[in-house]
């Protein structure tokens, strides 16, 4: 039976909009999926990386929730 895992990357943009990326794991299969645009691809290597750069790059969302 394949093992499913979920984390989360979140980010904030300039306007305080909360925009979250999924990965979602199966086994040795990543993918990933923006819940603000719908965007989603596969990242066997460094998915959480891929979720950052989309975060920037589609909704300009650099702040994270969980720094200090």
């Amino acid at each position: 039976m394949a093992q499913i895992d979920t984390s989360k990357v979140s980010r904030w943009d300039q306007h305080g909009r909360e925009h979250v990326v999924r990965v979602h794991r199966t086994g040795v299969q990543r993918t990933i999926r923006c819940d603000t645009c719908g965007w989603h691809r596969g990242a066997q290597f460094l998915p959480w990386l891929k979720a950052e750069e989309h975060l920037l790059e589609a909704h300009q969302a650099t702040v994270d929730p969980t720094a200090a």
